[in-house]
């Protein structure tokens, strides 16, 4: 599969050691901004951009316990979780006025999760026609918005819910 050139890929292109760490974790620990792109934080769940979306605005809901399975979190956090997919639709409607959204959660590799020993939801705003010929043919996703920029308006979005 192609993959679009990004500075995150440089860094294993260029000899950079990968973390072995949890990336959900990792970025918890760190500041918020545009470099661990954590959107928003609550008690038990954080909200955080992908790295690597299929469309502006591609959030993933994620709780803070490092867990794979969504019957090991505690029903406080299973309940935060699902609120905060709620205004995380609230937010992207009101920012980018999506057509649908697809909501998920992979559990498990099998299931397709690239981050399979930490639960997470993603929350994919969809627009008709956001399948082109460079994601079937190309096997490579266009994005018309650097994610530092979508980092910024979905800030300040959440601010303003």
């Amino acid at each position: 599969m192609n993959h679009l050139w990004s500075p995150w890929r440089m860094n294993y292109i260029s000899g950079q050691e990968k973390s072995n760490e949890c990336v959900f974790c990792e970025a918890a620990r760190r500041e918020d901004g545009p470099d661990n792109l954590i959107i928003a934080r609550e008690k038990h769940s954080f909200v955080i951009l992908n790295r690597f979306p299929y469309t502006n605005g591609h959030l993933m809901v994620v709780p803070f316990l490092h867990t794979s399975s969504i019957e090991d979190l505690d029903a406080a956090t299973r309940s935060e979780l699902f609120e905060v997919v709620n205004k995380s639709v609230l937010a992207l409607r009101a920012e980018y006025r999506p057509e649908a959204f697809n909501i998920g959660i992979n559990l498990g590799a099998a299931a397709g999760a690239g981050v399979s020993d930490h639960i997470h939801i993603h929350v994919v705003p969809r627009w008709s026609g956001d399948t082109n010929f460079m994601s079937t043919i190309g096997e490579t996703r266009v994005l018309p918005e650097e994610l530092a920029e979508t980092y910024r308006r979905m800030v300040d979005r959440w601010k303003a819910l």
